[in-house]
């Protein structure tokens, strides 16, 4: 194979000059694909005076780096980046390209991917290769979480995939390679754009993200009320940890969508997370399973959350996380 057609392609979202954490997740993960397939790992770059980002995707193993620096990639834009993208595809011909499921990726897999007639499965949380076929095998939930369905798309190219954020782990290479550095010209001509932004205003948000948390302590369902939240904020505290929660307390209003763990809320991986009287549903398990310590809390011997919980404590979670509280707290 050469060193152009046939490679994993990795499209490195930037904005604000700084590239999103899960292009190094997805990097890492797209590293063992293409040794599996035996083919180079390229990344994608688009965006205005970014050219200094791609030392960072050569740290993670990205051999060959297109880099497109113009005006008209300085913000995000549906149209714009699927044509620059969908024109580099069609010279290069990838065999695979990933996506993270950020705002924009979302937004932009599923255009793109109508572009070049080809299939996207979004959201993943698994990826494999079938050595035989040298398929990609895509993994992500299914028929509300309930099960996970492993998708291939054996008949077009490339292959595409949205990889949920959170979900694999960033590992630099030991000794990377120096990468090529491919500039592009644009592909944009004037009429090919609809929309002009004018104007970004940024909310501010004083949540924490639990993404980049090391201590999760995540409340459900068995707190009984938005007060429990109180008491679970007051263990985090001595902890030096945050605050997350399953779906049903923020359908219940309890607290914001930010901190939900889960299929429909964020993928965490902390080092420690305590799980308060959440039974462990399926799709809120997804969320969490990769934490290196889980310990649940719960009344019901029989909860889900059990069966993959590291430590588990059966009892009222009012009684227990005071006692806790306490002992922390007593610790000089």
């Amino acid at each position: 194979m050469n060193n152009e057609n046939n490679n994993v392609w990795v499209f490195a979202e930037q904005t604000g000059g700084e590239i999103f954490p899960v292009v190094f997740e997805i990097l890492t993960e797209a590293r063992a694909i293409a040794a599996k397939l035996g083919t180079g790992l390229s990344a994608v770059m688009l965006g205005y005076q970014v050219e200094d980002l791609a030392e960072p995707l050569r740290a993670y193993g990205a051999q060959t780096i297109y880099v497109c620096d113009a005006p008209e990639f300085k913000d995000y834009t549906t149209a714009a980046y699927t044509q620059q993208l969908a024109a580099l595809v069609g010279q290069h011909a990838p065999a695979v390209l990933f996506i993270g499921a950020t705002h924009n990726g979302r937004d932009l897999g599923p255009r793109l991917a109508s572009r070049l007639n080809t299939g996207l499965t979004a959201d993943c949380t698994g990826l494999d290769v079938d050595l035989e076929k040298g398929d990609l095998l895509m993994t992500r939930p299914a028929f509300g979480g309930n099960l996970m369905a492993t998708i291939v798309c054996p008949s077009h190219r490339p292959q595409m995939a949205t990889v949920r954020p959170g979900v694999f782990k960033s590992l630099p290479v030991e000794s990377p390679s120096k990468a090529q550095i491919v500039k592009v010209p644009p592909e944009i001509h004037p009429g090919d754009l609809q929309t002009e932004i004018l104007r970004i205003v940024k909310e501010k948000s004083q949540e924490e993200e639990i993404t980049r948390a090391k201590i999760l302590v995540a409340g459900g369902r068995g707190l009984g009320s938005a007060a429990g939240f109180d008491l679970l904020q007051e263990l985090a505290d001595c902890l030096g940890g945050t605050v997350a929660a399953s779906r049903a307390t923020v359908d219940a209003g309890w607290i914001s969508n930010a901190r939900q763990v889960g299929q429909t809320g964020k993928t965490v991986q902390p080092e420690l997370y305590i799980a308060c009287g959440i039974s462990g549903a399926i799709q809120h398990l997804i969320g969490m399973n990769k934490s290196r310590t889980i310990v649940a809390i719960n009344k019901d011997s029989s909860a889900p959350i059990f069966k993959i919980a590291h430590y588990g404590i059966v009892g009222d979670l009012y009684q227990i996380i005071p006692a806790m509280i306490e002992q922390l707290s007593s610790k000089p």
